[in-house]
């Protein structure tokens, strides 16, 4: 039998259990939704997450991210043109530092270029120093080549608290999307459900600068036709801005 003083132990070590296995699952709780406001399109703690905007005018904005690289630019610019269309190109600045010349053939075409960071790293989990600088050295290549900093993309779309209060800091625009490409190798359904799913104040994602986004760079002049033949017109985020607001949050 049991003694009294033999109870005690057990029931204290019982009760340590369950506070600790409580504990794991609120941290769990609490990382999982970290998570997932680290990765909403239209949300942000801080600040304003712009992932779509209210228009009465059919337009889009189509943007595409990372590079430059000669494959997308290459791809990219001549099939713009032909169909009237411009661009805003999110580049990443030690790419940019590496092919300016890239970024000076976007925005003599008629694009703008805005900000992806730096190195391209999740913008999560570092210090305020290390959000100034990933925006403001890119922001420096960007003036350097004739472009005007103002937007900003989070590589992978991840925010929590820093990157948002470093945008507040420099007077950035946080650009987000509501439509991005989607996970399939055949060039007609990847445009076909992103035609589907715009609407008039949409900000498209397309990736379309690296060997792996053939599929993207293939879709390129069915999303295009596609938006035309439901009237809506491609800009950039600044003219898509420019004609009309951000939801309130």
């Amino acid at each position: 039998m049991m003694t009294t003083g033999q109870a005690a132990p057990r029931r204290a070590r019982r009760r340590w259990a369950i506070t600790a296995c409580v504990a794991l699952l609120l941290l769990t709780a609490l990382a999982w939704g970290l998570w997932q406001i680290a990765r909403a399109r239209c949300f942000a703690l801080i600040g304003q997450a712009i992932c779509h905007v209210e228009t009465g005018r059919p337009l889009v904005a189509l943007t595409f991210d990372d590079g430059p690289t000669d494959r997308g630019v290459d791809a990219i610019l001549p099939v713009l043109a032909a169909h009237g269309a411009r661009a805003t190109f999110f580049l990443i600045g030690n790419e940019l530092a590496q092919r300016p010349a890239l970024a000076r053939r976007i925005l003599a075409a008629g694009n703008e270029i805005g900000n992806h960071s730096y190195s391209h790293v999740r913008m999560v989990g570092h210090g305020e120093a290390f959000y100034a600088r990933e925006i403001a050295r890119t922001d420096a290549l960007i003036r350097a080549v004739g472009g005007r900093p103002g937007l900003f993309r989070p590589p992978n779309g991840k925010k929590l608290i820093g990157l948002p209060r470093a945008l507040a800091s420099a007077q950035r625009r946080m650009i987000m999307w509501d439509v991005e490409d989607p996970h399939t190798d055949d060039p007609a359904a990847f445009a076909r459900q992103i035609v589907t799913q715009a609407r008039p104040g949409s900000i498209i994602l397309v990736h379309a600068m690296y060997r792996t986004n053939r599929t993207g760079r293939q879709a390129l002049p069915l999303i295009l036709d596609g938006l035309a033949a439901r009237g809506l017109k491609v800009v950039t985020v600044s003219d898509l801005l420019a004609a009309g607001s951000p939801p309130k949050d």
